[in-house]
């Protein structure tokens, strides 16, 4: 059977892999499993959150709300802006597959940096647009400059902070990089991690009404999947000029977001309480990895995000690391598949962080 020549080269995305598959594959209880390879929140969801989707269970059978008018006016005021500014998605990747398809075709250019966010490519190819990347791994924005004039594009993605990596650029440099781009390529500023950037450093905090105000060719996207606490309900948002969210609702099917998933947003960003003390939490544990990776000699990448990558250089192979921890329960995410000889963690829960040390330590024994 003949399928559209472009999806030839477009490779699948790997998530991190679950719970059940270490139960099943190498019979570990499933008590003794420490997931730290998909940066979720690993203090749960608020007891609010939880609270109210037990209330509101009965109503499974009853479509949602597809205005999403609650949720949208809960966002709105949270950035001071309109809900004409807002619009939601089933996780912030299905804005960035809206972004995507609403600006290219075959011929279109797509400018990122080098090791980022894997969606941002999958999404170009699947249009048969040119990717382009930058050299570095992490975003430098002389290069982004450099490859913009030679090549030009119609979507920039900045993830900002970078997934996988955990860097992040300073929202001054950031604005005086957009002040050379062209309104009509359409800018993507990933805000998936920036509760965390916003809280170690002000200077990296990107202020999403700012953003469009100074540049309306911008979006800036958001989820409820990591600091929120929110991965399994799977819910995100754009927040843009109305020329840009008018014309992304032309690509989205009605109810993509569940009744549940809506009730749990809305209630989650009724708590800000909870979420600051979770990244609170997840900085002050931060701290041990990076004590960690300089007692043993390791470098890792300073991040602003709930997850920090350790490369072991000429020492160790990752994959070969974190295939070990994984036979032990220990999930992690090797980044050979990003080119890089590193493991990202999860900065997990206090008793989760000693474990890992613990198990790392072991696995990095034996493999001398």
């Amino acid at each position: 059977m003949q399928f559209n020549q472009v999806l030839e080269n477009v490779t699948t995305y790997e998530a991190g892999k679950p719970i059940e598959l270490v139960v099943r594959e190498f019979g570990v209880n499933p008590k003794d499993v420490i997931k730290l390879a998909s940066n979720e929140n690993p203090y749960g969801t608020s007891p609010k959150v939880v609270e109210r989707i037990q209330e509101l269970a009965k109503n499974m059978f009853i479509y949602p709300d597809d205005s999403m008018f609650e949720l949208k006016e809960a966002l709105a005021n949270k950035f001071d802006l309109t809900s004409k500014h807002v619009i939601i998605g089933s996780g912030s990747d299905q804005i960035l597959e809206y972004c995507v398809h609403a600006k290219c075709e075959k011929d279109s250019k797509i400018l990122m940096a080098k090791t980022t966010f894997a969606m941002y490519e999958i999404y170009g190819k699947q249009t048969g647009a040119t990717i382009i990347k930058t050299e570095d791994d992490q975003h430098n924005l002389e290069q982004f400059s450099r490859l913009y004039k030679e090549h030009g594009a119609d979507v920039i993605f900045l993830c900002l902070p970078n997934n996988p990596l955990g860097e992040c650029l300073d929202k001054d440099d950031v604005y005086a990089f957009l002040e050379t781009v062209d309104k009509e390529t359409l800018v993507v500023v990933d805000g998936a991690y920036q509760e965390y950037a916003a809280f170690k450093d002000e200077k990296k905090r990107i202020n999403a009404k700012d953003l469009i105000a100074n540049f309306p060719n911008a979006i800036y996207l958001g989820t409820f999947s990591k600091a929120y606490a929110l991965g399994g309900m799977r819910v995100g948002y754009g927040i843009a000029q109305p020329e840009i969210i008018n014309t992304l609702y032309k690509l989205r099917a009605p109810f993509n977001i569940t009744t549940l998933t809506l009730a749990a947003a809305i209630e989650a960003l009724k708590d800000e309480e909870f979420v600051t003390a979770c990244i609170a939490k997840n900085f002050e544990e931060m701290t041990r990895y990076e004590d960690y990776a300089n007692s043993r000699g390791f470098e890792y990448i300073p991040s602003y995000t709930n997850f920090i990558t350790i490369k072991f250089g000429d020492k160790f192979v990752s994959k070969t690391v974190a295939q070990k921890l994984l036979e032990r329960g220990v999930i992690v995410r090797d980044l050979t598949g990003y080119g890089q000889n590193a493991i990202r963690i999860t900065i997990g829960r206090n008793e989760q962080n000693t474990k890992v040390f613990e198990q790392l330590d072991e696995v990095l024994e034996k493999l001398k």
